[in-house]
């Protein structure tokens, strides 16, 4: 099982590095990400936590790019191309498939936002290099080269893995056009979605405030994962809590997932 389920994935991850959106996505967050040090040499002061922030952002936003365009397509060009009836007889099981397509893509932004991640860091070291007394001063709150930068990529990492489901999940079903369209949706809700639980103190309606709390429980709450303006200003995020969010998000992603492979499952491609 682990053998065909790994097959898998080495495809997608194959055709995903092969894929010239993904080279185009990539590089376009590197020039962000470089440019983020020519922004923070504008505002006297604020240098390293422009950079920052301009960094995290960028690596959130190409992130969730990759994940959503590359996730859609995943299952859909398999039964457009017809080569899912080829892949199917084979000694491989649906759900082997849908797990594979998974866990190839999950490497594909692994590798990508690690990347992106040594690009920040190293735009970080040219400033530490070239103007050490920005670096005594920008200590204060946090150190240049900050370790806690790497809780704030993990759990981007961990968001888009949720975002990844997601569109794999819509992929199963739907259209690329219709699966981009409701992940971002769900990617817009569920930054907002804490909201939805307090949607009986502006509501007098008992069925509504009922509703909102179901799809509380029910939506991605993705607000948690977004730590990067604590750790650009130095703020503590305990070890705990980047923990408790990733076990969160892997278990919502694992639910996701799971329902794909339901969904795949009850599909005919006769």
């Amino acid at each position: 099982m682990a053998r065909r389920i790994g097959l898998v994935a080495y495809h997608v991850f194959k055709e995903s590095v092969r894929d010239k959106v993904l080279y185009n996505l990539v590089l376009f967050a590197l020039l962000m990400i470089s440019a983020s040090y020519l922004v923070g040499q504008l505002t006297a002061g604020q240098d390293i936590k422009i950079i920052k922030d301009l960094g995290l952002a960028a690596t959130a936003v190409f992130g969730l790019f990759i994940a959503v365009f590359i996730g859609v397509g995943l299952v859909w060009k398999e039964v457009d191309r017809r080569s899912v009836y080829n892949v199917l007889v084979k000694p491989l099981r649906r759900h082997h498939f849908i797990v594979g397509k998974f866990i190839g893509l999950a490497l594909t932004l692994l590798i990508n936002l690690a990347v992106m991640a040594a690009a920040v860091y190293a735009v970080l070291a040219v400033m530490a290099w070239t103007d050490p007394t920005l670096v005594r001063a920008a200590s204060v709150e946090a150190p240049v080269i900050d370790p806690n930068l790497l809780k704030a990529f993990l759990l981007i990492y961990v968001q888009l893995l949720v975002v990844t489901a997601l569109a794999l999940f819509f992929s199963t079903f739907s259209s690329p056009m219709l699966s981009a369209a409701l992940t971002f949706g769900l990617y817009v809700v569920g930054h907002f979605n804490a909201d939805l639980a307090h949607f009986d103190t502006v509501v007098k309606s008992k069925a509504a405030a009922v509703l909102a709390r179901t799809l509380y429980y029910v939506l991605p709450n993705l607000a948690p994962f977004d730590v990067k303006t604590a750790v650009v200003h130095g703020q503590a995020v305990p070890a705990g809590y980047v923990l408790l969010t990733s076990a969160y998000g892997a278990l919502y992603a694992s639910v996701v997932v799971g329902l794909a492979m339901l969904v795949f499952a009850r599909r005919d491609f006769k």
